[in-house]
């Protein structure tokens, strides 16, 4: 494990952190040091009475471990939160589709995450070059016959965009050259995300929602399988306190899904949000009488049946 302090900014934000949360947070750093920047350099891992934040790689620990703390400070701070309660039955395709859903969450809240590392001098050109060798890393260059890495380019890129942000000219050249496609379908999603600010939770999940819904498109034109992360993706919902008191019927459509709830084994029924039909919640009735079941769910105030299913919740200020 290497020794590694961590800088004033950072060990600001680790402070800032342990303000708030329940337990400890400890920062930890291995030894490895490859020479790129990927988003996936981090780990966290919840222990008795705290959190280990381990940076899997020093390449950037500042960079690096900030990130992580940013991500954990904005949860703690109310922002919406993914979940993954149902399952197609197939481990492998469950696992994919979680990977790519949390990428894609993952980007939208880096819209927050990066602009405040970069707000904070966390970000400097050498850094940019770093998370550029990382994208040659996770990627290869396109070729003219269309293969299997075509979602993962459009992921990367489009993270991409949003880490550059209106430094995206250094390196527009070099992306172009090697990812054209990519590019071309990501900034149309990427000018999509940046059009209204995230200022708020709220914001945030509309964003989100709205993210799942066009990278499906996206992918559904390019003839390959959409994600379905409105069904299979649970977000945390962000609401006023009025729509909190309104019956649950007012606010969420329950739908019996094909997929099942990890938690019971059964088909799961998914509650679809009217506005934005985001899955918000899942629920496995009882046998011996769903129709008595489901009549008292959209009966009980949203606010009743979020404390039922156990399913945390944001109060839009």
């Amino acid at each position: 494990m290497a020794e590694i302090k961590l800088n004033d900014t950072t060990q600001s934000l680790l402070d800032q952190v342990n303000k708030i949360y329940p337990g400890t947070v400890l920062v930890h750093f291995d030894d490895r040091q490859a020479g790129y920047l990927r988003h996936d350099q981090a780990k966290q891992e919840a222990l008795p009475g705290g959190l280990v934040i381990t940076i899997t790689d020093i390449t950037a620990p500042n960079y690096t471990a900030s990130h992580e703390l940013l991500h954990l400070l904005m949860l703690m701070s109310g922002f919406p939160q993914i979940f993954f309660n149902v399952s197609f039955g197939e481990e492998k395709l469950d696992e994919q589709l979680m990977i790519m859903a949390t990428d894609l969450y993952d980007i939208a809240m880096h819209i927050v995450v990066v602009s405040e590392q970069r707000k904070h001098q966390l970000i400097d050109e050498q850094i940019e070059d770093l998370y550029l060798k990382g994208i040659d890393t996770t990627i290869s260059e396109e070729s003219k016959q269309d293969d299997d890495e075509r979602t993962l380019r459009l992921l990367t890129i489009l993270d991409a965009l949003v880490f550059y942000g209106d430094q995206f000219e250094r390196v527009a050249d070099h992306i172009q050259k090697r990812y054209p496609k990519a590019l071309k379908a990501a900034q149309g999603l990427y000018q999509d995300l940046i059009e209204k600010p995230i200022d708020s939770p709220f914001a945030m999940r509309r964003t989100i929602t709205k993210l799942f819904k066009q990278f499906d498109d996206q992918l559904t034109s390019w003839g390959l399988p959409a994600l379905h992360n409105t069904e299979f993706t649970t977000l945390s919902s962000v609401l006023s306190e009025r729509q909190l008191r309104l019956e649950v019927r007012q606010m969420f459509e329950i739908f019996h899904s094909e997929m099942i709830d990890r938690q019971s084994g059964e088909k799961a029924y998914i509650g679809l949000n009217r506005n934005d039909r985001q899955n918000s919640f899942v629920l496995t009735p009882p046998k011996d009488d769903s129709i008595g079941f489901f009549k008292e769910i959209y009966g009980k105030s949203v606010k009743e049946l979020f404390e039922v299913v156990k399913m945390p919740y944001i109060v839009r200020k």
